[in-house]
């Protein structure tokens, strides 16, 4: 099912400690709110909109970039004015779900996403939570009496309305009302919101040790994944070659229906194979007159959409050619430029080595060249 987001990020963070304000703070190398934006992306969120303040809206859309109809708003003194401004900048109809979001809970699975969806089917609302398994005692701090906790729950965000249900409850809510979370405004207004299944990963950043607890759970929100892709393409007459981007006179040409880039083919593949995406061939049909000629670096950026769509981000390359001319050595840092470049990596991510097979097969006997990449890329586990 396809839905919008907002995620809410324009609080003041009073209760995290000095600092940047929480959505801010560096987690395991990246903003918190990154995790939140990778997450929603990569669970397929056709919307997002961050709310956020005036002095951080270039960070965030340089962390919405490349993703479907992002969009930055600045919050409002509370976060049921944050929450609203974010509402009115969505352009969906009034049956779209939405899911609100607070940043500071940086690891969504998928699941809990999938459980909102699936229970908004039913009701007005659908919000995460947990049973409450602790003793709760009513303090000051001398105990004055033990509450019982039957039938309470932690409730938690994402969580997830009808955009037309959740706007027409805000609109009636009570001026000065200052409510903790999106369910009780629909409550108020007399909807219908059911607790789905939440998560402990689901953990909201508040206090500054809650920031050593979350570097520890960074590693297991994400893993690795590992792509390898293969090209080659015939030596034809021509008087220049198109490598990683890169074009180099020479007295043959690579045949193919492109440019016949096939560096830019293979790293392609790469990161297709390691979101299982595909190859090439099925994103861009060789029998399609309208990739005639094409250049290679809008397949390689098409892949490259792909992983950040679903939550991703590409690690490093490494892109070894396989031939005896032309020499690669003179125009490999050309080459690292220009991946680097394309791949919004730095340099040191990067790699392009070159290698003969001493006059042995078809590279051997200089009918074609090979292309071999493999690429780390990371999305939410």
């Amino acid at each position: 099912m396809e839905f919008s987001a907002v995620i809410v990020a324009a609080g003041a963070s009073t209760r995290a400690g000095p600092g940047l304000a929480k959505p801010w703070r560096d987690l395991a190398g990246r903003p918190v709110i990154a995790w939140s934006i990778e997450a929603l992306a990569g669970a397929g969120a056709t919307r997002i909109v961050v709310v956020t303040t005036a002095d951080r809206r270039e960070d965030a859309a340089a962390l919405l970039a490349g993703l479907p109809s992002p969009q930055v708003v600045i919050g409002g003194a509370s976060r049921a004015d944050s929450v609203q401004a974010g509402l009115a900048a969505l352009d969906a109809g009034d049956d779209t779900p939405v899911l609100i979001h607070d940043a500071a809970r940086p690891f969504v699975p998928r699941a809990c996403i999938e459980a909102l969806l699936a229970a908004l089917g039913d009701h007005d609302g659908a919000i995460p939570g947990l049973p409450l398994a602790d003793t709760l005692k009513r303090a000051s701090p001398l105990i004055e009496e033990t509450v019982p906790r039957e039938g309470l729950w932690r409730v938690q965000t994402p969580q997830a309305f009808r955009l037309g249900r959740l706007r027409a409850a805000y609109a009636a809510l009570r001026p000065g009302t200052e409510p903790t979370d999106d369910a009780s405004v629909v409550e108020a207004n007399g909807g219908r919101v059911v607790v789905t299944p939440g998560d402990p990963m689901l953990m909201k950043l508040t206090y500054p040790e809650d920031f050593a607890m979350a570097e520890r759970l960074a590693g297991a929100a994400r893993i690795t994944r590992i792509g390898q892709g293969v090209d080659a393409h015939r030596w034809g007459p021509g008087d220049a070659v198109w490598l990683c981007g890169v074009r180099i006179d020479h007295d043959q040409t690579l045949i193919g229906h492109s440019d016949a880039d096939a560096g830019l083919h293979a790293l392609t593949d790469a990161i297709l194979g390691a979101i299982g995406a595909g190859d090439i061939g099925e994103h861009f049909p060789p029998s399609d007159p309208q990739w005639k000629g094409a250049a290679s670096d809008r397949f390689l950026l098409h892949a490259v959409e792909i992983l950040t769509n679903r939550g991703g981000r590409l690690l490093n390359a490494d892109v070894t050619l396989v031939c005896e001319r032309p020499k690669i050595r003179p125009h490999r840092d050309a080459m690292r430029a220009r991946l680097a470049e394309l791949l919004g990596l730095p340099l040191d991510r990067i790699s392009v080595k070159a290698t003969t097979t001493e006059g042995m097969g078809f590279t051997g006997r200089q009918e074609g060249l090979l292309a071999q990449a493999v690429v780390a890329v990371e999305t939410p586990a």
